[in-house]
């Protein structure tokens, strides 16, 4: 009677230790911590003539933990504001593309590339368009933004996204022309929504 007692007690005891066993596997499984995702390496092109793109640029950059980066030409435009917009429309219209003076580093590096510009005549400066066309964007996800005196987005996006065919984008958005720069609420949930907010 006592052996078969001992017996007993000892499958139990075994039974017992294998669900702790079976439990504690079970726990670990479902607590193993995901792989890390590797932070995307964020670039922030911007063309500006005011100053009013280049303080979000700013912002974006500061934001996103990102490098700045300013397209510069060879190019001039008139100081008169209505002889600057009478250039920049015939020369939009020509598909003109000027010859660009400064070259970003690393430029292979970056997963993501913020590339903004004023809204001019309904979409983006030349300066821009000859960025686009000087560079090679597959593998990258581009997150065009503008900043405008009320037009909007017009044109812009689609624009970009005709140039950059087949390259991945990001939500576009736009700013109201101000040289205090975006609103930065709506800045920080474009950049959350986005996944480069640092």
């Amino acid at each position: 009677m006592k052996t078969t007692t001992n017996l007993l007690f000892t499958t139990l005891m075994t039974c017992s230790m294998a669900a702790c066993t079976n439990a504690a596997d079970t726990g670990s499984a479902t607590g193993q911590t995901p792989t890390a995702q590797k932070p995307k390496k964020v670039l922030v092109v911007y063309y500006s003539y005011s100053g009013n793109t280049e303080a979000v640029a700013k912002q974006i950059a500061q934001a996103a933990g990102g490098t700045l980066f300013e397209i510069t030409t060879s190019h001039q435009y008139p100081e008169a504001y209505n002889a600057m917009t009478s250039q920049a429309k015939k020369e939009i219209q020509a598909g003109f593309k000027p010859e660009l003076t400064s070259k970003p580093e690393n430029w292979e590096d970056y997963d993501m590339v913020f590339v903004g510009s004023p809204n001019w005549w309904g979409t983006y400066a030349p300066a821009v368009a000859a960025f686009l066309a000087a560079y090679d964007f597959k593998g990258k996800t581009v997150v065009p933004f503008f900043t405008h005196g009320g037009g909007g987005m017009q044109n812009c996006e689609r624009d970009m996204k005709k140039q950059l065919a087949g390259v991945t984008f990001g939500t576009a958005m736009t700013f109201p022309g101000r040289s205090a720069g975006a609103n930065e609420k709506t800045l920080a949930a474009w950049l959350a929504q986005l996944g480069a907010a640092k």
